[in-house]
């Protein structure tokens, strides 16, 4: 087996030391939120009654409260939540908001080639409804249409660039080494392809509390720190209830992302893998220069195990991904959120990428669990007779099809037959996860082959390619 660029190059140890002295361990985009849009909205107390009760205060809960209100500008919608608004993936994520809502075109064509028109239509146009929303709701959270910046590191790399960009419609660019290095000055780049148009940046945290902003300012009710225990259908609505306090309505929308579900079908439907970020002090005007990085890209390499990483509105570097670290027994838990030698591996890869840039220091660094589905995209559907919608497995890629899933969701209730609901990427659910250990062993084995490929050209192995061949395949 050979090595990578991140084995060949590494930085000094006292450069990844001294980056991470200080680091704090808290997530920075929460962090960062001005204190009127993070309000500690009360717990849900005795019984309320709604026409649409959500379960779940990101970003798939509060698009589609959102998205309801505007079909029905009377319906009264309630959305219950477990901790606070955006607590979770909503508010820790990259902040990579991509038109695609399949995890990348690949992945698309491999299981819905017929629908791959419509869905990089409806994604597109998805995205574009997500840049307009700014303006159409008076919110603020940062959007720049940078689109993204496919980096090779490895020369086998380059090939599968200059086949893409031969695929490609307008808007995706071929770099050769000296256009991608004169783009971003990393010495590990041999090649990029820029997709100009399909990505934009946000800022996650704002994005989850200025879609709740909103939802109040249209009467919908938000309350935290009140996690359901119960879905009750024998009666003629549903009943959504906590240890204390309960919700009466008409139709209910499950939007739990990598928590486990409220519905027996789909407890096997998702697993929670954790994902590692550090993010850096503001880059002085010098740092800068000597990074270029002017178009503000956000960069996801051409690795299994790939890094993704760009730059905020204050010019840090978020730096994250490599490491996706899945847990015996499906739990989500505090505790996993620490990893040091994780964080240690990615600031040696972050100056291996940046060595121009030794002496900075990583201010904030924090994990968080993906919620990760056998097709690596959304799954959509129905239960107790239409009145529960529910979406998940977004796999990492939720920011902007978290937006669709709302649409899709709120169509499944409403009984609408349409170009959404027709997909067979709505129609059919994946395949679900083994329970243990056969979870463990498959994903972990999978893990290491990934890792594998890498040092091998990008070569598959016997697993890889057994599970491609049964439409379980991952390639980043």
């Amino acid at each position: 087996m050979g090595t990578t660029v991140f084995e060949r190059q590494r930085p000094a140890a006292s450069v990844v030391r001294h980056s991470l002295a200080d680091t704090k361990h808290s997530v920075f985009w929460r962090d960062d939120l001005p204190a009127g849009l993070l309000p500690d909205r009360p717990p849900l107390t005795g019984t309320h009654r709604a026409d649409l009760v959500v379960v779940g205060g990101g970003y798939t809960g509060l698009w589609t409260a959102l998205l309801a209100t505007d079909r029905d500008p009377g319906m009264k919608v309630v959305v219950v939540e477990a901790q606070r608004v955006g607590w979770a993936a909503s508010g820790r994520n990259g902040g990579f908001c991509e038109a695609s809502l399949t995890h990348g075109h690949e992945n698309g064509v491999a299981r819905w080639p017929n629908e791959m028109p419509t869905l990089d239509r409806l994604g597109r146009a998805n995205l574009d409804a997500i840049e307009a929303s700014e303006a159409t709701y008076g919110m603020d959270f940062q959007f720049e249409r940078t689109g993204q910046l496919a980096p090779a590191t490895e020369p086998h790399q380059v090939e599968w660039l200059k086949e893409w960009a031969a695929e490609g419609e307008g808007g995706v660019v071929f770099l050769d080494e000296a256009e991608a290095r004169a783009s971003i000055a990393s010495p590990t780049y041999l090649a990029a392809v820029w997709e100009q148009q399909t990505c934009g940046m946000v800022h996650p945290a704002r994005m989850a509390a200025e879609l709740a902003r909103v939802c109040e300012e249209r009467g919908v009710e938000i309350f935290e720190r009140s996690r359901v225990t119960a879905l009750d259908t024998n009666g003629p609505g549903v009943v959504v209830a906590t240890e204390t306090a309960r919700v009466e309505a008409s139709r209910a929308v499950l939007g739990t992302n990598v928590f486990p579900s409220l519905l027996t079908r789909n407890r096997l439907m998702t697993v929670p893998v954790y994902d590692y970020v550090l993010m850096s002090e503001p880059l002085t005007p010098d740092q800068l220069r000597s990074i270029g990085w002017r178009d503000r890209q956000g960069v996801g390499d051409m690795a299994n195990q790939f890094h993704y990483y760009r730059i905020t509105k204050d010019d840090r570097i978020l730096f994250g991904g490599y490491d996706a670290i899945y847990h015996y027994g499906r739990k989500v838990r505090p505790e996993y959120e620490n990893r040091p030698e994780t964080w240690e591996r990615l600031a040696n890869h972050f100056f291996t990428t940046f060595p121009q840039l030794a002496g900075l220091r990583f201010s904030h660094q924090w994990a968080g669990a993906i919620d990760t589905s056998t097709q690596f995209t959304a799954f959509f559907g129905t239960a107790r007779e239409g009145r529960v919608a529910y979406a998940a497995g977004f796999t990492g890629l939720g920011v902007g099809s978290t937006r669709f899933a709302g649409e899709v969701m709120l169509d499944l209730l409403d009984g609408v037959s349409n170009e959404r609901t027709a997909l067979e990427m709505v129609q059919r659910r994946p395949l679900p996860f083994p329970p243990e250990p056969a979870a463990a062993i498959g994903i972990n084995a999978t893990r290491w082959s990934l890792d594998r490929a890498d040092h091998n050209r990008g070569k598959r192995n016997i697993l890889l390619k057994t599970l491609d061949a049964l439409g379980l395949g991952f390639d980043s």
